[in-house]
């Protein structure tokens, strides 16, 4: 599965569109690291917690959204984007969309 945010995969011809294809996950981190976070906010520096949180809903949500493609029958996913939003106190949703295609 190729995936990329240009619109064209270099050296490969598109040849079957597919549509829209998308993964979510809604995350929330535990009240341990949240009252961690809460601290680190008055001396500055990295949220290690909440950049492992991140990371972890981009790549389960990229997944998802690269199935959804190969359901379809596309071998790749172009002009992929990423939005985040709040859904409730303390929860966010990583979400990823892009173009699933068939190249050669």
């Amino acid at each position: 599965m190729i995936l990329t945010n240009v619109d064209t995969v270099p050296g490969k011809t598109i040849v079957e569109h597919f549509g829209i294809v998308q993964g979510s996950t809604v995350r929330a981190k535990h009240v341990g690291r949240d009252l961690m976070a809460g601290l680190k906010n008055l001396v500055g520096g990295e949220l290690k917690g909440y950049t492992e949180l991140l990371q972890d809903a981009r790549e389960e949500a990229t997944q998802r959204m690269a199935e959804q493609a190969q359901q379809m029958g596309g071998n790749a996913v172009v002009n992929i984007r990423f939005a985040t939003s709040s859904v409730a106190q303390g929860a966010a949703e990583l979400f990823a969309y892009g173009t699933a295609v068939r190249v050669e």
